[in-house]
């Protein structure tokens, strides 16, 4: 039975509209719009309605969703399990992952690995906070994801690098290069603080030092922070992954005392992963230890 109806619907309700879901697949816009009417007709139901901008789910194409996107999946780990059984170097890989692993890792990682294996594909989820990245592997939409450990869902998980936290200050600051950073200063500088989610990862730092900063500016941007701080609007608090090839001027301070984030890389279950994602997470594993010490 073929299941590419499926992905062309949820393609279409992703992309709101029959011609940008075509340009997405590669389809005519002609042949999408043939497959949803079909896909009507095959189960009794209209799947959206069409009006001047675009696509929208009906309420019976909301309630068909999740179904729909359930046999997807399937059909797509199907695949991949033959696959592998046929001892295949070939499949896709979904990857959840958020910026600083986005910008500083994945581009040189995914070079090396499509010099070994070159008929692997890759999507990349991108997400902001550990939450949505841990849900994106349990729900089954990602096969692996970047995170920071420990994860609250009961992921397997790998520890790859850690990353240290340091203060931030322009380049012509008069603490710049102080170390440690002075901590009362951590008080009284003008403090540029980055909007998180459910991690609280920078306001644990802050906790434990027992700091309360003089908040001036709150962002929910890395590079507008690091922007701001160039330019002299006050310091802020970065892993130093993030401040690899920072495109600002910028000094990088040590706390006054050590922290860590706990990069790593997690899945739902390490004894059902597909060939190829088994043949990525050894990768990702080898190139951050040739290029980082954990």
């Amino acid at each position: 039975m073929s299941v590419t109806k499926y992905q062309v619907f949820l393609t279409v309700a992703a992309c709101g509209g029959f011609t940008r879901a075509a340009e997405e697949l590669h389809f005519t816009q002609s042949g999408v719009s043939h497959t949803v009417a079909a896909l009507e007709s095959e189960l009794g139901v209209p799947l959206f309605v069409r009006n001047r901008s675009g696509v929208t789910l009906t309420a019976d194409g909301r309630a068909l969703l999740p179904y729909i996107q359930a046999l997807w999946d399937d059909a797509r780990r199907l695949e991949q399990k033959a696959a592998d059984l046929r001892g295949l170097d070939t499949g896709l890989v979904r990857v959840a992952t958020f910026s600083s692993v986005s910008i500083q890792w994945l581009p040189y990682l995914l070079k090396s690995f499509r010099e070994v294996h070159p008929h692997i594909e890759f999507e990349l989820l991108p997400f902001v906070e550990n939450a949505e990245l841990e849900e994106a592997v349990l729900s089954g939409k990602a096969d692996c994801c970047f995170a920071s450990l420990p994860t609250m869902q009961p992921l397997d998980t790998w520890l790859l690098h850690r990353d240290q936290w340091r203060v931030i200050v322009s380049y012509g600051h008069p603490l710049a290069g102080r170390d440690p950073f002075p901590l009362e200063a951590l008080s009284t500088e003008p403090f540029i603080f980055l909007q998180e989610g459910d991690d609280y990862e920078i306001q644990a730092v802050l906790d434990s030092l027992q700091v309360r900063p003089n908040i001036q500016y709150i962002l929910r941007d890395d590079l507008s922070i690091l922007a701001m701080v160039s330019n002299g609007l006050g310091i802020s608090i970065m892993p130093e992954l993030e401040l690899e090839h920072c495109p600002y001027p910028l000094v990088a301070c040590p706390l006054p005392r050590s922290f860590y984030r706990n990069i790593g890389i997690a899945v739902k279950d390490k004894n059902a992963l597909s060939l190829s994602t088994r043949c990525f997470i050894d990768h990702t594993r080898h190139w951050v230890g040739t290029h980082y010490s954990k």
